[in-house]
């Protein structure tokens, strides 16, 4: 009951401030995700954390839902090996596949988790349905968004998906469901269709609306800087992305048959980035 989880934990944090000792409480998650039982003992801690992640998937992430005394916006990102789990100080070679060639149905973004971009790699195939209702399945995106991003490409960019399978899915188990993904995702679905790659070195990074149009996002230019630090050169982007970092070319788009134009139009480089 209620008394009996403030009594408890009234006696722990009792004996951490005395000793000046730091107490983890281990707790169950109900399906959605939140703290099981009365949300009593989420006042009273200073801190609560959640550990997340797929489990076919090697990466976990911990996340701050609450943090009295800092930021709860930071997230630690770890892999789960057969050793044990170790920390990622660069999580993105999670997900991004290393390739010599470029392969049609891939575009790489970067997503913000917290406070920290990731490089991501968002991948499609596209394949010609049979008699009946075309199928729509991912896989670490937001079946939503997908769905709006598929509309708009139909409606929009005049690219007809509805005699297609279409399926689509991120690498490494991550989780993308901020809008910043859903440039790549529409660019990824039109090389599959077209079964023409995107050039290596390229970066796509954009919001996209229900009348076609390319949206900025928030944090583009400290996406555009991890972009570069990783070695691309060129970034598909909405209209003043604000600060471009030396060594990497911006391509501005102001809808989305402009930016999947200028995905095909980007000089590529040999082998991989």
């Amino acid at each position: 009951g209620v008394a009996q989880v403030r009594e408890v934990a009234g006696v722990l944090i009792r004996a951490a401030k005395q000793r000046g000792i730091t107490t983890i409480l281990v707790g169950h998650v109900t399906k959605d995700g939140s703290v099981a039982g009365p949300r009593t003992l989420e006042h009273l801690v200073d801190v609560v954390l959640n550990v997340e992640g797929d489990r076919h998937a090697r990466l976990r992430l911990v996340r701050a839902q609450k943090n009295r005394f800092g930021p709860a916006d930071e997230v630690g990102c770890f892999d789960l090996g057969d050793e044990g789990i170790r920390e990622l100080s660069d999580p993105s070679e999670l997900f991004v596949t290393r390739r010599h060639d470029p392969v049609s149905g891939t575009a790489i973004t970067v997503a913000m988790e917290g406070t920290r971009p990731l490089v991501t790699e968002v991948q499609a195939l596209v394949d010609p349905t049979s008699p009946g209702q075309a199928r729509r399945a991912t896989s670490g995106l937001d079946a939503s968004r997908v769905a709006m991003v598929l509309a708009v490409l139909e409606r929009r960019a005049g690219i007809g998906l509805k005699t297609h399978d279409t399926y689509t899915a991120t690498v490494g188990g991550v989780k993308l469901s901020e809008p910043a993904a859903d440039l790549a995702v529409a660019i990824a679905v039109a090389s599959a269709l077209a079964d023409k790659p995107v050039p290596a070195g390229t970066v796509i990074i954009g919001e996209v609306g229900l009348a076609g149009e390319v949206r900025r996002v928030t944090g583009t230019p400290r996406r555009l800087a991890e972009a570069a630090r990783h070695g691309f050169t060129h970034a598909i982007v909405a209209h003043e992305p604000g600060t471009v970092p030396a060594g990497i070319k911006v391509y501005e788009a102001a809808d989305i048959r402009a930016a999947i134009d200028a995905a095909f139009k980007v000089p590529g480089r040999p082998g991989s980035r």
